[in-house]
């Protein structure tokens, strides 16, 4: 019983999932594929679970067209998947969704009305087991410009203001969110390090953004990520 966790770019990984992983002794295996490694074919994990990063998934990249290829096999054969950021980007893509330039950047934990991002859970979703003990509206973390548009095999779960389609569910098991709940205090330094959108904004602000929220967020990450791993059968 194995996770495969693929990262598309090195510092986007797995932060909050990681110690749940860890805690509870399930065996993992991350394919960094900014580093070079290759996808393993999905069949061979009980699940999959794959990271955000600048890449786009309308890419003519072999990166790309690979990631791709893994992803449609995983949810054609039922294994469960959670995509982040651009992980539900190749979700929506491999099942035949446009993806394209949104309205608005996000980026940050506020946007530009001064309010937090969030996440309003439909409400014919709001008992979906990802969602188990979570409250509605969910607060979250942006760092996107594209955006998706949905077909009828892909079910909308949460929507924003600001970018609609924010939580998406393909087939029996398979689950995508626009936005991060990841991020750890170690991992958010990293980003604002080196991520050039981030880099363009007000770091103190940003900072200050994290820690006010830093309880609130880190509890939905943990229990969004143990949610996941339990509908895997993992945890």
């Amino acid at each position: 019983m194995t996770l495969l966790i693929v990262k598309n770019i090195t510092r986007e990984g797995p932060g909050i999932l990681e110690k749940i992983l860890h805690e509870n002794n399930i065996g993992f295996h991350i394919v960094d594929l900014d580093a070079g490694d290759n996808l393993p074919e999905p069949d061979n994990y009980s699940a999959l679970i794959v990271f955000g990063g600048p890449d786009s998934a309308n890419d003519k990249t072999e990166k790309m067209h690979q990631e791709l290829a893994m992803i449609e096999k995983a949810i054609d054969l039922e294994i469960p998947y959670l995509g982040i950021c651009l992980g539900m980007q190749t979700l929506a893509k491999s099942r035949g969704a446009l993806i394209r330039k949104n309205e608005v950047r996000e980026i940050g934990f506020t946007s530009e009305d001064g309010e937090y991002y969030s996440v309003n859970i439909q409400d014919e979703f709001v008992n979906d087991p990802l969602f188990a003990g979570l409250g509605n509206p969910l607060k979250i973390f942006h760092l996107h410009g594209e955006t998706v548009d949905l077909t009828d095999n892909i079910e909308l779960l949460g929507t924003g203001k600001y970018c609609k389609n924010q939580i998406i569910k393909a087939g029996k098991n398979a689950y995508g969110i626009q936005g991060h709940f990841e991020l750890t205090p170690e991992m958010f330094e990293v980003w604002l390090d080196n991520d050039p959108e981030l880099m363009e904004l007000d770091r103190n602000m940003l900072l200050q953004d994290f820690y006010e929220l830093d309880g609130e967020y880190s509890n939905n990450g943990y229990t969004l990520f143990s949610n996941f791993l339990k509908i895997a059968g993992l945890l």
